[in-house]
């Protein structure tokens, strides 16, 4: 009895990093994987260095933006939102 009293707090720690880190993490990161599958000829989207561009094409790991008169070649990470229009 006297060890799970002194495993309590270190236990409590454990759930509450987890519930307020770690899930959250886990959230985002299975949001951005479907958005990055998502992602289709002819949407617009903004980059991570805030680019805003135009997909031409999309290969497995990479992405070929429009913007402008001009073509340019990126990693599929590097999308940071695909922009909605409304």
């Amino acid at each position: 009895m006297e060890l799970l009293g002194q495993l309590a707090p270190i236990l409590l720690i454990f759930v509450v990093f987890w519930l307020f880190i770690i899930r959250p993490q886990q959230k985002r990161q299975r949001e951005r994987t479907g958005m990055l599958n998502a992602i289709k000829s002819g949407d617009r989207v903004i980059t991570i260095g805030g680019l805003h561009a135009t997909v031409a094409a999309i290969d497995e790991k990479t992405v070929v933006l429009n913007v402008g008169d001009t073509k340019m070649t990126f990693e599929r990470s590097a999308v940071n939102h695909i922009v909605k229009e409304d």
